[in-house]
Parts: C-alpha cells; structure tokens; sequence
C-alpha cells in the first residue's frame, strides 16, 4: 500500500485510484531509469 500511495503522489494521481500491478510498473521503471542514469563519479 505505501509502494501505491508513493507511486499515486509521483504521478500526481488518486491513490484510491491506482493498481497494483500500475504502482509495481511505474516502480520498476523508475528503478530502472535511476540505474542506468549517470552517476557522476
């Protein structure tokens, strides 16, 4: 339920209104985005 209410607040939407399986990918795509960023160092 947090993963989906952080996800919700992200993408500026109803958290009542986002799935599972939505926060789970929206998740997995901002992990994945912040791997492969340049870290700088």
């Amino acid at each position: 339920r947090t993963l989906m209410a952080d996800t919700a607040a992200h993408t500026g939407q109803d958290p009542d209104r986002v799935s599972f399986v939505k926060a789970l990918r929206i998740a997995r795509r901002s992990v994945t985005q912040s791997a492969f960023s340049p870290s700088g160092h």
